[in-house]
């Protein structure tokens, strides 16, 4: 069984830790603490010339909810055209109606501009309705990929323990998917527990940041801000949780 292993990363050394580490793609991201929002342009192309790797960004122009304005509208739009001049492989999207549906005008409009980039639609899905509803306007719209912790806050109530609940939706999406469209268990998916995921479900491809925090080099420490671990910390991937999670599989 092949299977995928995509990694979320939050900026150019993450990204280069999850690379190194064997990640089979990545979704390239910035503010993960807030769920991930469009990478730079700067950051998306620096990440272009240094890895042959798939590079998925998300086209999220900032956090909170996924109900978006014409304004917003327009700056996805213009960061996919930046995603396709940096020869990226795909895009990650998820735009919502206030009623809970997918905005299915304005992302076919996304897909359509992206082509012939993949499209994964996010954990906005997780906030639709209906899931089999929106699982199957997403096949329609030629979306090849839906991201989803099961319409829970995570795969897992514990490190090594999934949420059955979230489980049992992720299965059975699959199941009615039926190769017409990938589905991908993450947020909470971590070597204790993927290979588990993958009996439960059957599925093949799976997301995880994988985000730890590393002391900072600073020498010098504001006295003010000595409690701040903000001011003092880097986002850290480790390659070797990055090799554990396809160790496992194996």
């Amino acid at each position: 069984m092949k299977y995928i292993i995509e990694i979320a990363t939050s900026d150019f050394l993450t990204t280069k830790s999850a690379v190194e580490g064997g990640a089979d793609r990545i979704e390239l991201c910035a503010n993960l603490a807030e769920g991930g929002t469009t990478p730079s342009y700067a950051h998306t192309k620096k990440c272009r010339e240094a890895f042959s790797i798939p590079l998925f960004p998300i086209i999220r122009p900032r956090g909170g909810d996924f109900l978006y304005n014409k304004d917003e509208f327009e700056i996805m739009m213009n960061d996919i055209r930046v995603a396709k001049e940096l020869a990226c492989e795909g895009i990650v999207i998820g735009l919502l109606n206030m009623d809970g549906t997918i905005d299915m005008t304005r992302t076919s409009e996304l897909i359509e501009l992206a082509y012939p980039l993949e499209v994964t639609f996010h954990r906005a899905f997780d906030r639709c309705k209906d899931p089999f509803a929106a699982l199957e306007e997403l096949i329609e719209i030629g979306c090849q990929r839906i991201l989803t912790s099961g319409q829970q806050p995570s795969v897992s109530s514990r490190e090594s323990v999934v949420d059955s609940k979230a489980v049992e939706l992720i299965a059975d999406l699959n199941k009615v998917a039926d190769d017409r469209i990938i589905i991908m268990p993450g947020s909470g998916v971590r070597k204790e527990n993927i290979k588990m995921l993958a009996e439960k479900t059957g599925c093949v491809e799976f997301h995880s940041s994988l985000r730890g925090k590393i002391k900072s080099p600073m020498q010098y420490v504001h006295p003010a801000f000595a409690s701040s671990e903000e001011s003092y910390s880097n986002n850290q991937i480790s390659p070797d949780e990055v090799r554990a999670l396809r160790t496992v599989l194996q």
